[in-house]
């Protein structure tokens, strides 16, 4: 029997200002409790939409976050908290936005594909310039044409890089290490990426056929969605030190932000766990509170299989954005005569969104290796962690909060405070407030363009309905978001950007 939203509410409390705590019992089977990171704006939609599925409203068939944070309390192995990031909004079994771990000596353990998603290693790459923003205003509009025109983008977009079985096969293995010695990639850029460019677990061969034929024509393209590639400029600097190391020095400094993922090769693979998964639950008698968060035991073979192959579409989207740096240090070359070396156009850092790692942390004061799933959420490790670059030591990892088209972005750094509370993660984004139909039927096209002009930020879009779905208004606010997990500890704030020209699907 469903309860009111009274009952629903005498299960959570708050216990700091921006920390609210889901206690055992909100959903059945529960092993661990549930948190959430909010802010007094970002905590009245959370509440909102709990009311709104007790009222069984507006939910569109999808559980709302508070719920899926809890049901990923009940899955196997988990330890800790199931962790909801501040931008967290209903996604397919995990919500988006929510993080957890699982100890890998519990023979229990439990990997969901749910936890990762379906845009398997969905990142940002940031890259910084020596061009400042009177160098790149009276030549945007060209810019942007030819950024739109190297890049290419939308629904079922196929690459300009040209690659036959064999190479996608080597891509998917070898991932940035692939893309360096195709001349694709700088040495300099695999030190700024996450696990630098290449899960080593990859295997080509748990990949399926399917896969990798969706794959294949899509490598160095955009994609549609939220997917971006964006010019913009340094608004604020709040760490200077941070920023500094980042090589970002001033105000009016260009970068270039360059958003997406393993494209339909890591739908694939999602879409393939996730039926042999449904097979291995009745195998194991595996109970969970949702058919959406279907798991196999983490050292089981289709748990195995599915890492594998998890780590192969990872891999292809470090080389699907490397693939897209090439083609942006090209189109920037070519506007400003020049060599992108010359431009200094390095990459900052590079993160992944929708991933799942083995890692080593703390528990109750001792060492544990766990598997943690990152879904719709970002890995932020503290100074002096051994997994992040020598560069940033001593600031913490950078973490690249992308705002939505129009909006500002942010970078953030790493804190202890985040390694000990959320196992060293943070938000990603602004997190979907409306749906996307929502979004297209309450938002005119053209109105939304103007918006954008009046912000003198020039647009390039392949599909007319993204303007609507991707606009400002159809997400939370990316500032609500950041300042709750930098008011909460768990990152802190670095750079803000603010774009000048968007390059969208």
């Amino acid at each position: 029997m469903s309860r009111s939203y009274n009952e629903e509410l005498e299960y959570l409390s708050k216990i700091t200002d921006n920390c609210w705590q889901i206690k055992k019992g909100f959903v059945k089977n529960m092993k661990v409790e549930g948190r959430f990171y909010v802010n007094d704006t970002l905590e009245r939609l959370m509440l909102e939409e709990l009311r709104n599925s007790c009222r069984n409203t507006g939910m569109g068939g999808f559980l709302p976050g508070v719920k899926q944070i809890a049901n990923v309390a009940a899955l196997p192995g988990i330890v800790g908290y199931s962790v909801g990031l501040p931008d967290v909004h209903s996604g397919y079994g995990f919500a988006i936005g929510n993080m957890a771990a699982f100890d890998m000596s519990n023979p229990d353990s439990v990997v969901s594909p749910g936890g990762v998603g379906f845009d398997i290693n969905c990142g940002v790459r940031l890259l910084r310039t020596n061009l400042d923003a009177k160098d790149v205003m009276p030549v945007k509009e060209q810019l942007a044409q030819s950024l739109f025109d190297h890049i290419p983008v939308g629904v079922g977009s196929k690459g300009v890089i040209p690659m036959a079985a064999r190479d996608l096969e080597e891509a998917l293995e070898m991932g940035m290490d692939w893309s360096l010695r195709e001349g694709y990639a700088w040495a300099e850029d695999k030190e700024h990426c996450e696990e630098y460019g290449r899960m080593l677990q990859a295997d080509p061969d748990k990949v399926s056929a399917r896969a990798k034929k969706r794959g294949l024509p899509q490598l160095g393209t955009l994609g549609a969605g939220n997917h971006y590639a964006e010019i913009q400029v340094v608004e604020e600097i709040y760490d200077a030190h941070a920023s500094k190391k980042m090589g970002i020095d001033h105000k009016g400094q260009v970068c270039v932000m360059i958003h997406s993922g393993s494209r339909g090769m890591g739908h694939q693979v999602a879409t393939d766990a996730l039926v042999s998964m449904e097979k291995a639950m009745k195998r194991d008698k595996i109970e969970v509170n949702d058919r959406q968060l279907a798991c196999a035991k983490i050292h089981s073979q289709e748990g195995q299989d599915y890492l594998k192959a998890m780590a192969g579409a990872a891999n292809y989207a470090w080389v699907n954005r490397s693939s897209m740096t090439f083609l942006t240090r090209q189109a920037f070359a070519k506007q400003f005569r020049t060599t992108p070396d010359d431009l200094d156009m390095h990459i900052i850092y590079d993160v992944s969104h929708n991933i799942a790692k083995v890692e080593e942390h703390m528990i109750d004061g001792k060492q544990k290796t766990l598997l943690v799933h990152r879904k719709g959420s970002t890995r932020a490790f503290p100074p002096h962690h051994p997994l992040i670059p020598v560069d940033y030591q001593l600031t913490g990892q950078p973490v690249l909060i992308g705002g939505t088209m129009g909006t500002c972005s942010y970078v953030l750094t790493g804190t202890e405070q985040g390694m000990k509370q959320t196992f060293g993660t943070t938000c990603h984004g602004a997190g979907r407030a409306w749906s996307r139909a929502k979004s297209r039927r309450n938002l005119d096209y053209n109105t939304v363009l103007s918006k954008l002009a009046e912000q003198n930020i020039s647009i390039r879009v392949a599909s007319p309905k993204l303007v609507m779905e991707e606009a400002p208004e159809s997400y939370k606010n990316v500032t609500d978001v950041v300042n709750t997990c930098h008011a909460a500890g768990i990152s802190k704030k670095a750079i803000k950007l603010k774009p000048i020209a968007v390059i969208k699907g």
